[in-house]
């Protein structure tokens, strides 16, 4: 085949757009998120997750009712098979996303809805999901240290109950807030890695379980979450606010990334990141450990001249410290992100659903030209 005559590829299929979505915009050179139409600064300064997660499944934001209805059904789904714990005990010793990934394929066993694919029943699972992921990530957190679960609690909010769930104490109400933000912020974006898996996997036809067993293995991968984890790892490498011009300049010279900055859609600051800033700021005061803020920040002060080239801070370089701050095993800190990220895998497979088509893209051959098969015999 002649060359003009080939396809064009892109690779990573980036920029391609595959679909029609009126969930999730994104403009990466402006900086700017929208959840269907409302600004991602509205949302992150007014909204709470259980709200947002309203907005996301349903399409608007709910009233007083609605919304008290659906956080009752979000509180009635706190609760794991008991075969499910039987299985986060089977692969303790697993890393917590691979627990995580197991649990989720494990619990389409136990839910009555499963193989029903109407948009009401996916709708419907990916509620109970939304709740059971942190039950699961906070189940495994004190199995594979020898303790038994802490029960949800009736009252909390749905980010305030996974942190007294995870540390066994109600958490402060500023605690509660930042993490509440945290979940908002990461609760959708658009087709990335883990939300086209799910897609992907529901154009087949196969159940909301499949999709998001599938996309939590997705994010696993540290390409795509674990950016939080890292950046963690940095701070403490780094150590103190003087030494980080020094780190980025060495980091600079050896062309190595610097954690926590750059994005595969945005050029601009992500628009998450302003968000937890100051989040940050007000926990580590609260914890007695504010060094890290003063490392963040210096950081972003040391990275300001690579700005002008879309290298920006995006909302994983805050969000690994408020964790830590929390006294979170930096293992976790990707299952975190997937415990926000359950309402968008939703309504990604929801829309692929509601007018599918198998997602099935071509590969550009450039192997062997044809040949003739040779015998066993024959070759030698």
């Amino acid at each position: 085949m002649e060359e003009a005559n080939q396809p064009e590829v892109h690779r990573g299929l980036k920029d391609l757009c595959f679909e029609r979505s009126p969930t999730t915009f994104i403009d990466g050179r402006a900086g700017e998120l929208r959840y269907r139409g409302y600004s991602i600064h509205d949302l992150a300064a007014h909204s709470t997750f259980e709200e947002t997660a309203y907005l996301l499944l349903y399409g608007e934001l709910p009233g007083r009712s609605e919304l008290a209805k659906f956080d009752a059904a979000l509180k009635q789904a706190r609760a794991l098979p008991g075969p499910v714990h039987d299985v986060i005990r089977a692969v303790k010793d697993a890393h917590p996303m691979d627990v995580l990934r197991t649990a989720v394929s494990a619990l389409a066993a136990h839910d009555p809805e499963t193989e029903d694919n109407s948009l009401d029943a996916t709708r419907r699972k990916g509620i109970r999901l939304t709740s059971q992921v942190p039950m699961i990530v906070t189940a495994h957190h004190h199995i594979r240290h020898g303790r038994d679960p802490v029960p949800a609690s009736p009252e909390l909010g749905h980010a305030a109950n996974f942190l007294f769930m995870l540390k066994g104490e109600t958490p402060s109400a500023d605690a509660s807030a930042l993490m509440d933000t945290d979940m908002v912020l990461h609760a959708e974006h658009g087709s990335n890695a883990s939300s086209f898996t799910a897609r992907v996997v529901a154009s087949t036809e196969a159940n909301l379980h499949a999709g998001v067993t599938a996309a939590v293995a997705a994010l696993s991968g540290p390409a795509h979450g674990g950016a939080a984890e890292n950046v963690m790892r940095m701070a403490r490498e780094i150590g103190d606010p003087s030494k980080t011009a020094d780190y980025v300049k060495a980091k600079r010279r050896a062309r190595e990334p610097i954690m926590g900055f750059g994005h595969r859609v945005y050029r601009a600051e992500d628009p998450r990141a302003r968000h937890m800033r100051d989040g940050v700021r007000r926990l580590s005061e609260e914890m007695g450990e504010p060094h890290w803020h003063a490392i963040l920040e210096a950081l972003v002060e040391a990275m300001r001249p690579y700005a002008r080239h879309g290298v920006n801070v995006n909302v994983d370089f805050y969000a690994g410290v408020v964790y830590y701050l929390h006294g979170i095993p930096e293992d976790l800190f990707v299952p975190i992100f997937a415990i926000g990220r359950i309402p968008g895998w939703t309504v990604q497979a929801m829309e692929q659903l509601d007018n599918n088509i198998l997602i099935r893209p071509r590969l550009l051959y450039t192997g062997p030209e044809p040949r003739e098969y040779v015998p066993i015999e024959e070759r030698g």
